[in-house]
């Protein structure tokens, strides 16, 4: 029941949104042209057709894909480093939460100089999953039950038993539910990159073409095909969890 009321309300808050936007289109906006109304938008993506999109949507998902898997990976590592060596625990964190607070802007050129073709994108977007799914591993490792760490090192095992058999456990749901979070941030991340970037496609280097030839309706055409695309890559991590482990999925709903 919860489940069906839930897709109800994603459905009613869609309609809500679309309806705002057209009517801010229709008048508050319309003398300036730079709010298209969701038909317009409609129009110029069928106009644009899917040959256009195409190449600019594989670019940008394949630095965000390639992103997603490094910084989720250097996230988890170092998530279990600090569980097994809890002295290193402060240059992480340090490390993670600036990794989080620092301005894709600012470092966004640095990159640029330093990596050449889509690496910086690459590298945005790794920059932009690592601190959520870091934080999400750690929270899950430590919500391990005491009581059978403890009988774990009763035994006779150490850090390295109680993280195979207790805590890797305990942290599945935490983690798999960063990971979904994870998906559409590696998204902006190859986007913002791409702003910056020396490159010839993909979403971000489209929208920048159209903001300059003025033609709004494309600009919001291109922006509504990389949230679709962040909201499927979402949903498919979503499903995937699933899969992997449905338990976890019913304790994060809980």
């Amino acid at each position: 029941m919860s489940r069906l009321l839930g897709r109800w309300g994603a459905i009613v808050g869609v309609v809500g949104i679309l309806a705002v936007w057209w009517l801010l289109a229709v008048t508050f906006f319309k003398a300036g042209k730079g709010v298209p109304t969701p038909w317009e938008v409609v129009q110029k993506v069928r106009a644009d057709g899917w040959s256009f999109y195409r190449p600019h949507l594989a670019q940008t998902g394949t630095e965000a894909f390639y992103g997603y898997l490094i910084g989720n990976a250097l996230a988890l590592l170092c998530a279990v480093l600090v569980v097994l060596v809890p002295v290193v625990e402060g240059v992480v964190m340090q490390l993670a939460v600036a990794s989080y607070c620092m301005p894709i802007m600012a470092i966004g050129p640095i990159l640029t100089l330093v990596f050449a073709g889509n690496r910086p994108m690459i590298a945005l977007a790794a920059l932009s999953v690592f601190f959520t799914t870091l934080v999400g591993m750690l929270l899950g490792l430590r919500s391990a039950d005491r009581t059978s760490l403890e009988l774990v090192r009763v035994y006779g095992g150490g850090r390295w038993k109680q993280l195979a058999k207790v805590r890797l456990i305990s942290a599945v749901p935490s983690t798999l539910a960063a990971l979904k979070v994870a998906a559409p941030a590696a998204m902006l991340g190859a986007i913002l990159g791409e702003y910056l970037g020396n490159l010839s496609r993909g979403l971000g280097v489209a929208m920048t073409v159209s903001q300059q030839q003025l033609d709004s309706a494309r600009t919001w055409a291109i922006a509504l095909m990389a949230g679709l695309l962040a909201a499927g890559v979402y949903a498919l991590t979503g499903v995937l969890a699933r899969v992997v482990a449905p338990w976890a999925d019913s304790e994060t709903r809980a």
